[in-house]
């Protein structure tokens, strides 16, 4: 079984957010911006194996979710046309509840991880 594990993008997730920040630097608080934006992004982890799902996200406070596969009730997912351009996307992941257990940002070939999870 083919396995999914990435990290939330950065300029193909916000393109214009990122040019924001570029265009801040002069200013100062752009560069902050962006080593928070890539501190953050590099540590959060989507993963779909075999058998279960897994987000661990947090740069100071580590929070991490598991889900199991045979539990997952829809996987929707979200694109702008901006998104859809860069090939990126939400995604929401929900079991028994109304609200989505797992929500990330930015994540590349987001119809991999619909296809992953079926």
């Amino acid at each position: 079984m083919e396995t999914y594990s990435q990290n939330p993008t950065m300029f193909k997730a916000n393109p214009l957010g990122f040019i924001g920040c570029i265009l801040l630097i002069p200013v100062g608080i752009g560069l902050i911006i962006l080593f928070w934006w890539y501190l953050s992004a590099r540590n959060t982890v989507f993963t779909v194996d075999e058998t279960e799902v897994r987000l661990e996200s947090g740069i100071l406070n580590k929070e991490h979710s598991e889900i199991s596969k045979s539990s997952i009730r829809t996987v929707k997912v979200r694109q702008s046309l901006l998104e859809r351009m860069f090939g990126t996307g939400t995604v929401e992941i929900f079991t028994a509840g109304d609200l989505p257990e797992i929500v990330v940002k930015g994540l590349p070939d987001p119809h991999k991880i619909r296809e992953l999870t079926n």
